[in-house]
C-alpha cells in the first residue's frame, strides 16, 4: 500500500479542482469535475466557476437555460448545480436517506409519507408540459389537486424542507428565477434514474476523483453528513471496488480511483496562493471539521453561524485565511504567514471577479 502525505494530497486536489491552474473549461465541465457546485447562494456559484476559467465566460446562467446543468437539492439538502447527464445518480444517492419516515422530520415538520406522496403527485400534474410554477403557484396548484388544508399549512410553512425529497425522486428542479422569486420546473422528460449500484460508481467516482483519497465517513459526510446506514455506503464503495485502491494517508488507510493512484503518488505539495469563494467545492468536500485542511482553532472564521461559509485563502492548499469584498476592494485576513507578492497578484485577480 502506498503511503501519502497530506501536503501532497492537497497539492493532487488544488490541481484536480482547477484551483492551482485555471483551466479553458466551461461550467458543466466544472461542475461535473467538482461533483457539483453547492448554489445555496447563486453568486457564490456562480464565483466558484469562474475562478477556475482562464478566461471567465459567465456561462452558469446560460448552462442552466439550456438545461446543461441543473439546479436543485442533492448533497446535504443544499442546493446544488449539477451536470444534467449525471444528476440521477446524485439524487438516487440522496433518496436513501429516506429521512421521512422517522417520527422525528415527520414531528418537526408535520407532514407523512402520505403527506409527501400527496404533493408529489400533484407537483406532478401541476408540471407537466414544461410548466414553470413560483412557489406560491406550485403550493395552490397542489392545495387545489389535493384539496388538503392541511398540505396549504405545512407547505406555507416549510415548503424547502418538503420538496427536497421530490427534487430527489426527479420530480421537480428550480427553474428560471422571475426577479427575487424562485420557480419550479419539471425534469426534462429525458431523464431517468438509475439504479442504486449505476448510481454508486458514477458518483463515489466523481467524489473521489475530486476530493480523494478518502474514507467511507469522509464521503458520508459530504453526501448526506452520515446519516446514511453504513452497510448501505459499503454496498455503494462495493458496486465500484473494481476501479478502486486503498493507500494510507499519514497512516490512515483511505480510498483511491486506481487510475489516479500513480499521479497522486508523484505529486508536489502546492506552494500556490489561490482566493476561493464562500461555500466553495474545494472546502465542501473535505467538510469544516478537516483538520488538515482548517486549523481547528480557525475552524469558526470557516464555518460562520446560519450555515454561511468564508471565502478563503489558500495557501500550500491548506485554508491559511479568509477574505471579504468590501467598498469595492478585498480585505484579507490571514491565519498564518502567507508570500506577500503571491497574495497580492491573486488579490488583483479576483477583484476584477467580484
Amino acid at each position: 500500500m502506498r503511503s501519502l502525505t497530506w501536503a501532497q494530497v492537497l497539492g493532487w486536489r488544488t490541481r484536480r479542482q482547477f484551483v492551482e491552474t485555471s483551466v479553458d473549461a466551461g461550467a458543466v465541465e466544472i461542475a461535473r469535475r467538482l461533483a457539483g457546485v453547492q448554489a445555496q447562494v447563486a453568486s457564490a456559484a456562480e464565483l466558484a466557476v469562474a475562478l477556475r476559467q482562464a478566461e471567465p465566460a459567465g456561462d452558469v446562467p446560460r448552462s442552466l437555460e439550456e438545461r446543461s446543468l441543473v439546479k436543485t437539492w442533492a448533497m446535504r439538502g443544499t442546493l446544488h448545480h449539477l451536470p444534467a447527464d449525471e444528476l440521477g445518480a446524485y439524487l438516487t444517492l440522496c433518496a436513501l436517506v429516506r429521512n421521512w419516515e422517522k417520527p422525528i422530520w415527520q414531528r418537526n415538520f408535520g407532514a407523512t409519507p402520505a403527506d409527501l406522496e400527496a404533493i408529489a403527485g400533484a407537483t406532478r400534474t401541476a408540471l407537466a408540459g414544461g410548466a414553470v410554477l413560483t412557489r406560491e403557484e406550485l403550493t395552490k396548484a397542489v392545495v387545489e389537486e389535493t384539496g388538503s388544508d392541511h398540505l396549504a399549512e405545512v407547505l406555507g410553512s416549510g415548503w424547502g424542507t418538503l420538496l427536497k425529497p421530490l427534487a430527489w425522486w426527479g420530480v421537480l428542479c428550480f427553474g428560471p428565477s422571475q426577479g427575487n422569486r424562485v420557480t419550479f420546473t419539471a425534469l426534462d422528460p429525458a431523464w431517468r434514474m438509475p439504479e442504486v449500484d449505476e448510481a454508486a460508481r458514477v458518483v463515489v467516482r466523481a467524489f473521489l476523483g475530486a476530493h480523494g483519497p478518502a474514507t467511507m465517513d469522509m464521503f458520508d459526510n459530504w453526501l448526506m453528513r452520515k446519516t446514511n446506514r453504513r452497510k448501505d455506503v459499503k454496498a455503494w464503495f462495493a458496486a465500484v471496488e473494481d476501479e478502486l485502491a486503498t493507500v494510507e494517508v499519514e497512516g490512515v488507510p483511505m480510498y483511491v480511483r486506481s487510475e489516479d493512484l500513480d499521479e497522486l503518488a508523484g505529486a508536489e505539495p502546492s506552494r500556490s496562493v489561490r482566493l476561493l469563494g464562500g461555500f466553495d467545492q474545494y472546502v465542501l468536500g473535505a467538510g469544516t471539521s478537516a483538520t488538515y485542511l482548517i486549523p481547528e482553532e480557525r475552524r469558526r472564521e470557516v464555518s460562520r453561524s446560519g450555515g454561511w461559509i468564508s471565502p478563503v485563502v489558500v495557501y500550500e492548499g491548506r485554508v491559511a485565511g479568509v477574505w471579504d469584498a468590501k467598498d469595492g476592494d478585498i480585505a484579507v485576513t490571514t491565519f498564518e504567514d502567507v508570500p506577500k507578492g503571491l497574495l497580492a497578484d491573486e488579490v488583483d485577480r479576483v477583484r476584477a471577479l467580484v
